[in-house]
């Protein structure tokens, strides 16, 4: 060892055991180089040699480290120091300034009553907005209208329904050609009163209670309909059946897993079968605050049937309930369609009396003698729900009746269909 380690070595030494003698660690100080680290532990015992270099090899790295992280935050201040000075340099007059507010959004707080409040006088101000601009399109009515200007365009949201893809298969208010195919379809005769609506309800084989449940609703609904328990018979003998008995159309409920998934209805005694998709059924029973519906015949209102299918899926279902509603009944029956989605609802119409307190300007008095307080009846009308509602989805409609093997289908849906959000068959 040269006379160089060996100095370095002994000063080494005797740092290490002043640091050990007064407990100050700060006092170590590693070597210069790992070479001379190296070089160094001759003179130790093995054990010593070990824990010794441990030491000074932690001690040069950490040391080596800060120094780099030291001159890498030295470097990150100088450049923003530049930064700062660049954008001191380039500042904008007032005039010119464009200051850019942090939006902060309800989400961003943590306090329940500050975020409350936040949100709460957020909504407030779109109000306001709201109001101001529905207030500033009026006046500019107004004052078109009083100059016999043409009034500004109405601003219509844009939306799926309205975006849809275009569909040759549309339905058209004077196209004869379908007019000419409704007069000679299998639902003519029952949809110009000459056959009376006869129903047929029945289950699968393996059912739930909430099958029977629903076909329980469905009667309360769907006048001349008689529900008949499935048993072990298969549906092509249902069929020959119903025929015999000279009912109209047969309605299956079919139950997977203890929740009605389907609907099957079959037209008689020439077809069509469409079988349809249910979901979201809230029975009659589950409904908070439903009403009680009469016997009387419901009205049918059916919605959004627009292409050549939806027509014809329309009038199959038109061709479930009669032609003569009874109007002093109140009840409505709705089929809506919005992208293909069938949404059933049963409603009655209610008539009320609201009562509005008035109070006579001219009459300051106390006395009540004098009608300080009139009772003045307003007749209001509302829909009152009766259930059951549910969801219905298209999914094959095939020619004649029910047959799996040898039917012939008008239109099935498959997967590879779905090509864009605004494509719609009904």
């Amino acid at each position: 060892m040269d006379q160089k380690h060996q100095d370095a070595h002994n000063e080494l030494k005797n740092t290490t055991a002043e640091a050990t003698r007064s407990g100050n660690k700060a006092l170590i100080k590693p070597f210069p180089s790992r070479f001379a680290i190296t070089l160094s532990f001759s003179s130790y015992p093995c054990r010593c040699r070990r824990n010794h270099r441990r030491l000074c090899i932690r001690r040069l790295q950490s040391t080596r480290s800060s120094e780099v992280m030291g001159k890498k935050r030295k470097e990150r201040e100088a450049q923003s120091d530049d930064d700062d000075s660049s954008k001191s340099r380039t500042k904008r007059t007032d005039s010119d300034k464009l200051v850019v507010k942090p939006q902060l959004l309800p989400s961003m707080i943590k306090n329940k009553d500050k975020r409350s409040a936040v949100y709460a006088k957020i909504k407030h101000e779109k109000k306001v907005e709201k109001r101001k601009n529905a207030k500033a399109r009026e006046a500019l009515e107004n004052r078109a209208l009083e100059l016999g200007e043409e009034l500004p365009p109405k601003k219509i949201p844009r939306t799926i329904e309205n975006t849809r893809e275009a569909d040759e298969t549309v339905c058209k208010p004077d196209d004869e050609e379908l007019f000419a195919g409704n007069d000679a379809d299998e639902f003519s005769s029952i949809l110009t009163s000459e056959r009376a609506p006869k129903v047929l309800m029945t289950t699968c084989r393996f059912n739930s209670t909430r099958g029977p449940a629903l076909i329980k609703d469905l009667l309360t609904i769907i006048p001349n309909a008689e529900y008949y328990k499935r048993g072990t018979y298969d549906l092509k003998n249902i069929v020959e059946y119903a025929n015999n008995k000279e009912f109209t159309s047969i309605i299956v409920v079919h139950t997977s897993r203890r929740e009605p998934d389907a609907l099957l209805i079959i037209g008689l005694p020439n077809g069509p079968t469409a079988h349809f998709k249910l979901s979201n059924l809230v029975l009659h029973k589950d409904l908070k605050n439903h009403g009680n519906p009469t016997s009387h015949k419901p009205e049918l209102v059916l919605n959004n049937f627009t292409t050549r299918l939806g027509h014809r899926v329309g009038r199959l279902i038109q061709s479930l309930f009669p032609q003569d509603p009874e109007f002093h009944g109140r009840r409505v029956v709705t089929f809506h369609n919005q992208r293909d989605f069938i949404f059933f609802r049963h409603h009655r119409y209610v008539f009320e009396t609201k009562e509005n307190k008035q109070i006579d300007a001219n009459d300051k008095s106390k006395d009540t003698e004098d009608g300080k307080k009139q009772l003045k009846g307003k007749i209001i009308a509302r829909l009152q729900e009766c259930g059951p509602r549910f969801t219905l989805k298209l999914t094959s409609l095939q020619h004649g009746t029910f047959d799996t093997k040898g039917g012939e289908y008008e239109w099935v849906h498959k997967p590879e269909m779905d090509t864009s959000r605004r494509r719609f068959f009904l």
